[in-house]
């Protein structure tokens, strides 16, 4: 598939902990769709975990036991989520955190999370090989990106879309003009790649 008519779903969770195995749920979730560059959708909601917050948590997110108390549940978002997510390829930084927690609320619901095509910037990140810090924060400061909110579902969603349009642009250059081909990029080393065309 050609990029340029890919609807990328930039999506981030904020959770209650580390993993679902662990007790943790999600209390925050943002998508931003996109397609050739340009915006098609935002979707973004506290969620009430069922559960209270360690502090700990609460300190790294600033999301409050207080803000989530009147949030929606996961079950009632649910619908709409599938609805923004429909016919995407989701696009996360360090995706198996996000997609961990997603598939195990989707279990609690009684579903399976669809099988979305998937691209990690963590993992492009990392194979090109350009980045000191592989971390959020840290690729969006030296990409001269706002990081402003990091830490919350919107914004780091926001950070993620930004990084991905910057992959885009750089992996263009090269000549890569397809999905299959940016995905491939994410699971080898860049130089080798590039060597080898």
């Amino acid at each position: 598939m050609l990029l340029k008519d890919v609807r990328f779903a930039c999506l981030d969770t904020e959770t209650t902990g580390l993993s679902p195995d662990d007790g943790g749920k999600i209390c925050e979730v943002a998508v931003s769709v996109s397609k050739a560059g340009q915006c098609l959708d935002e979707f973004t909601t506290l969620i009430n975990p069922g559960m209270p917050m360690h502090p700990d948590v609460i300190a790294i997110h600033g999301i409050t036991n207080e803000m989530v108390k009147n949030a929606p549940t996961f079950d009632m978002v649910l619908p709409q989520l599938l609805g923004v997510l429909d016919n995407c390829v989701v696009v996360a930084h360090n995706a198996d955190f996000d997609l961990g927690f997603l598939q195990y609320e989707f279990e609690q619901c009684g579903m399976r999370f669809p099988k979305y095509p998937v691209i990690d910037t963590l993992k492009l990140a990392r194979k090109s090989g350009r980045f000191e810090k592989n971390r959020l924060g840290f690729i969006a400061q030296q990409l001269g990106i706002n990081c402003e909110g990091w830490h919350r579902a919107m914004a780091d969603t926001k950070m993620a879309e930004q990084i991905l349009f910057y992959f885009l642009a750089e992996l263009s250059k090269h000549g890569v003009t397809t999905l299959e081909q940016l995905s491939e990029f994410q699971c080898k080393r860049w130089k080798d790649l590039l060597s080898a065309s």
